[in-house]
């Protein structure tokens, strides 16, 4: 692909990262703010490794890359449904900037939330992953490892914001759940 045509494409969606964490933004202690860079991080590793996306379909690289990619949707999937049906969210909890499914005020312990405690993030782990084994290079591996360190302390931002607001609740939740990956990490 043009290096062009990339460009283009990271600057339209760097606008739609960019208009989606704008209220994040200004809170560098926010999970948004984290969230924001770890997003533009994955956007670089995608342009990175967009002209080998459909190149060799069964190497072995390209066979992780498409389970990866495929299994992220299902934390991803399950985490939102939860969040919105379950979470309770109301657009005036104003603690943090968050998006509106991310407002909740009852904390989900049930179904995917009961092994972790941020499938959303798991979502993007296996995302950034699955981006990078298109392509592995010296450059996708500092950038997946980057994009990782981001959402690590997406996470870590995030649990600080739910222990202000849900209190010793999300403490004891905390100690029974693992952030990522059921019963690992």
């Amino acid at each position: 692909m043009l290096v062009t045509a990339k460009i283009i494409i990271f600057l339209l969606f760097s606008g739609v990262i960019l208009r989606i964490s704008w209220v994040s933004l200004p809170h560098p202690r926010s999970h948004g703010f984290f969230r924001a860079f770890a997003w533009e991080i994955m956007l670089v590793l995608f342009l990175l490794n967009l002209d080998k996306w459909f190149r060799d379909p069964l190497s072995p690289f390209q066979i992780i890359s498409w389970l990866l990619l495929v299994i992220c949707i299902f934390p991803a999937g399950f985490g939102v449904w939860q969040l919105s049906r379950m979470g309770k969210p109301d657009a005036s909890r104003s603690d943090t900037p968050m998006m509106s499914f991310e407002k909740t005020t009852q904390l989900v312990t049930t179904g995917i939330y009961r092994s972790i405690r941020h499938p959303l993030y798991s979502s993007l782990l296996l995302l950034n992953w699955g981006i990078f084994f298109k392509d592995p290079s010296w450059l996708g591996i500092i950038l997946a490892m980057a994009a990782t360190l981001f959402l690590v302390a997406t996470a870590k931002a995030e649990e600080g914001e739910n222990l202000r607001f849900f209190g010793p609740e999300y403490r004891v939740y905390m100690e029974r759940t693992r952030m990522f990956i059921p019963f690992i990490f």
